[in-house]
């Protein structure tokens, strides 16, 4: 699938910002295998005074700027054109979970897609005992690694509510765990808290969704705005797996990927300082296009 793809983030602020510095992710990477950027280009308003690009541990391309000058709004946009081709789901040939750890430590790495970066708690997923507990389900229900995380991603979709008022940008995995409630920033988080608990290495996915639903079909939850869904180690032959916990289903074509990371954090579109006072308001609009 081919697509072009625009992002606007807005930013308002009471009081004039003296200064700021940003690190940006918002533009997609080639991905071999996953996806290729045909073009791509990242700009803003007001221009900033300090510029640099450059792709982060786990290889995402990040735009870091500074600003001198006063300014009283933000604007970021970014475009591109990227083509999207996944590899067929394929037989299941992951491990038991009883297998995964033997797995793991045969991974004499600590390359950015080596699993031991994505066992442990992070700044929005706390091994908690509680989803453990609720994903410990899911190993019940299916015999392989792929399997309990597909059975996770499924059951996080029909218990789980999407509600964009119920949670902010800071809410932990435990916390969007108690509601049931959130977006898919949340179901994420709780579907890696859950494997991570298990034992699974479990990596967080930023990226977009086709706006356009085809014929017949009903349009996926976080096509309006940057979209999360979460990347799965399935041992040694399976690799990683992705799956969208939001709309219950495997990553598809559909699927277009900005960067990895262990949480939000490690991808979120903006994060930075500034010199201000008073509150600020933000807004983000997306539109992803099929080509032809």
């Amino acid at each position: 699938m081919l697509y072009d793809i625009r992002l606007q983030l807005h930013y308002d602020y009471d009081r004039a910002a003296g200064g700021s510095r940003h690190h940006v992710h918002v533009a997609p990477q080639t991905i071999p295998n996953v996806q290729r950027v045909i073009a791509s280009s990242v700009s803003f308003g007001p221009t900033p005074s300090e510029r640099s690009d450059f792709l982060d541990f786990f290889g995402n391309a990040v735009t870091s700027v500074a600003f001198r000058s006063a300014y009283d709004e933000l604007d970021i946009r970014m475009s591109a054109r990227v083509s999207v081709s996944r590899p067929e789901t394929g037989l299941d040939v992951s491990p038991k979970l009883a297998d995964l750890g033997g797995e793991i430590a045969t991974v004499r790495s600590l390359a950015p897609d080596a699993p031991h970066h994505f066992l442990a708690a992070s700044d929005f997923v706390d091994l908690d005992p509680a989803i453990t507990d609720y994903a410990r389900d899911s190993f019940s229900a299916a015999s392989s690694v792929t399997g309990i995380a597909n059975d996770l991603c499924d059951r996080i979709y029909a218990d789980f509510t999407y509600d964009g008022e119920a949670t902010t940008v800071a809410t932990k995995a435990a916390d969007a765990f108690a509601i049931r409630r959130g977006v898919c920033q949340d179901f994420s988080h709780v579907m890696i808290a859950g494997l991570r608990g298990l034992g699974i290495p479990a990596g967080y996915v930023s990226g977009f969704l086709r706006t356009i639903p085809p014929p017949g079909k009903e349009r996926l939850e976080g096509a309006d705005a940057m979209h999360a869904w979460v990347k799965v180690w399935c041992g040694q032959q399976a690799g990683w797996q992705e799956f969208d916990p939001t709309n219950g289903m495997r990553a598809s074509n559909d699927h277009i990927t900005v960067g990895y990371g262990r949480d939000y954090s490690d991808v979120a579109p903006i994060v930075g300082v500034l010199k201000t006072t008073g509150s600020q308001t933000g807004e983000q609009a997306v539109d992803v296009v099929p080509v032809g």
